[in-house]
């Protein structure tokens, strides 16, 4: 039979999972109220647990303070080793490592307390537990300098904890971009199709990425060109210009969609072709050649060569 600050820890654990993708909690503070405690005190007090199963090898109070400052430790390291994993640091690696490490060690905290006779197993009194904490920051028999210390001490953990709390709750917005990339036909940056028989299908796939903080509908034109090269200026000069498909699609914020896309050509001669991304603002069908293209958001294109062998 568990203690019960393991229970309790197994059941603080399934609550916070469950407020992380159960849809109805998940946008709420109730999410925060229990997934913090999950990384600044749980980790550390179940190892403290590992470490110390004996009551009476330290008080109370050092071992929650310990619990935290374990936790603040553990935690990044934790993180540290799943970005060289291929999981990287993302919500479900970090859901399934805390989840695992805390399982691991309390089968171990359990093991080892089991190995104690019943009177020598620690204990977390629960009916006392703010007395206890007090007697431990406060004896009756501390000076007045030592109390102010084991004050100044409280405060500190506090600053820490509610600073970490501040953090995760409030993360700091970053960089606004989108990404947009270009894949062949086996889903890698390569294989892109040059040389091009018309009306033969090609297929390539097409990337976007919405890093902008926000939902974003995007509008995505392909143009097919032809172009001509100034050998005195080593630039290339829009001859012709012609639509090719129009699309649109909305995507939320840290969503990355990949949509396939067939390039076909009706007719030779054509040299180029341009992909261009707008977001939510498309310029009048007025704007063409350079100046559209100019005016997109993001921008790709592919050096082709149009014809029949």
């Amino acid at each position: 039979m568990l203690p019960p600050d393991l229970i309790l820890i197994l059941l603080w654990l399934s609550a916070a999972i469950i407020t992380i993708y159960l849809p109805l909690l998940n946008a709420t503070p109730v999410r925060y109220v229990f997934t913090i405690p999950v990384i600044l005190f749980i980790p550390g007090y179940c190892l403290l647990a590992v470490l110390f199963p004996q009551e009476g090898e330290i008080d109370l109070f050092e071992r929650i303070a310990l619990s935290f400052g374990l936790s603040i430790a553990v935690v990044p390291l934790m993180g540290l080793g799943l970005n060289f994993t291929p999981w990287g640091i993302r919500l479900e690696p970090i859901v399934m490592a805390l989840t695992l490490f805390t399982l691991v060690l309390i089968l171990i905290a359990q093991y080892r307390r089991a190995g104690l006779p019943p009177e020598e197993r620690f204990n977390i009194p629960f009916a006392g537990i703010a007395s206890s904490l007090w007697e431990g920051l406060f004896p009756a028999e501390s000076s007045r300098v030592d109390r102010i210390l084991s004050g100044v001490l409280v405060l500190a953990i506090l600053t820490a904890i509610l600073s970490t709390v501040y953090v995760i709750a409030v993360p700091k917005q970053g960089e606004r971009f989108t990404e947009f990339f270009l894949l062949g036909e086996n889903m890698t940056a390569a294989g892109y199709p040059d040389q091009i028989l018309p009306e033969i299908n090609y297929p390539l796939f097409i990337g976007i990425g919405n890093q902008e903080h926000r939902n974003v509908t995007y509008a995505l034109e392909t143009w097919y060109l032809r172009t001509e090269s100034d050998t005195v200026t080593n630039t290339s000069r829009i001859i012709a210009m012609d639509p090719g498909e129009r699309s649109a699609l909305t995507l939320a914020h840290n969503e990355t969609r990949i949509v396939p896309y067939t390039l076909s050509v009706s007719q030779p001669g054509y040299d180029r072709v341009e992909f261009l991304l707008f977001n939510e603002s498309v310029p009048g069908p007025d704007v063409t050649g350079s100046d559209r293209i100019n005016a997109s958001y993001r921008d790709l294109h592919l050096w082709i060569t149009v014809g029949y062998g």
